[in-house]
């Protein structure tokens, strides 16, 4: 079964072309690397929560747009091997650099379960 990993960050609305043009490069990177999709969302209709929602869970401001993004695997492993290149193969400098605030991205890696 297939391996998700998911991300969730704060965008400035003004930065959209800058991280599309972020996200197309990783993207390329790392379906190279072995990853078998990757899904980049723009926030259009995400709800205000009462009790929590997606803008908390990142510390959005007023001025940002929540993304929503995963990427999928043929299997754990292979994310651990994407994983580490993300973090130390030299072609990443070649990415242009997050337009957003990567300390209150969240991300974290899911078993499928099931697909339908």
């Amino acid at each position: 079964m297939t391996y998700i990993e998911g991300f969730l960050a704060a965008v400035p609305k003004a930065n959209k072309a800058l991280y599309i043009a972020h996200a197309r490069a990783a993207a390329d990177l790392i379906r190279s690397w072995g990853a078998t999709r990757v899904v980049e969302n723009w926030g259009d209709d995400v709800p205000h929560g009462e009790t929590n929602d997606f803008y908390g869970a990142v510390q959005a401001r007023e001025d940002e747009v929540i993304i929503f993004s995963w990427i999928e695997y043929p299997d754990k492993a292979t994310r651990d091997i994407v994983s580490h290149k993300m973090m130390n193969d030299p072609a990443m400098m070649n990415v242009p650099d997050m337009p957003f605030d990567g300390r209150r991205m969240i991300f974290g890696g899911f078993q499928t379960l099931f697909s339908v």
